[in-house]
């Protein structure tokens, strides 16, 4: 199972609060090949502890307001100029790990930690799609 953590998080969000938050959205988190986030918190102390040793892959604004979501806030629009952050991140890197013919499904909704939100997308190899 390979996953895909998308976080959304305030300035100067704790270590402390990612890592509960991941604690609550991960069943397995041996199958995370990758965390992703807005590109402003690229350098967020709190969440580059939280996932260390791994890198956190960014993106702009306007490339997570084009992913589509279940459910957009209008709220984390206004604050950032994109209606999703975790759900987005997660979706976008997925889609740039797949393989061909490798489906992206949202495996976690948002969740909400903490000064900290959080959401799983699962990558799923064309093979096991057609054993379903």
């Amino acid at each position: 199972m390979r996953l895909v953590v998308g976080l959304g998080a305030s300035s100067g969000v704790r270590a402390e609060a990612v890592a509960a938050l991941l604690t609550r959205v991960l069943d397995r988190p041996e199958g995370v090949v990758a965390f992703a986030s807005i590109d402003r918190r690229a350098g967020e102390p709190g969440l580059l502890a939280a996932i260390a040793p791994a890198p956190l892959r960014t993106y702009p604004a306007a490339a997570l307001d084009a992913v589509a979501v279940p459910g957009p806030s209008d709220r984390v629009a206004e604050a950032t100029g994109t209606g999703s952050v975790a759900e987005a991140a997660a979706l976008l890197a997925a889609g740039e790990l797949a393989g061909p013919g490798d489906e992206v499904r949202l495996r976690v909704a948002k969740t909400v930690g903490e000064r900290c939100t959080a959401a799983v997308a699962e990558l799923i190899p064309r093979t096991a799609q057609s054993r379903n």
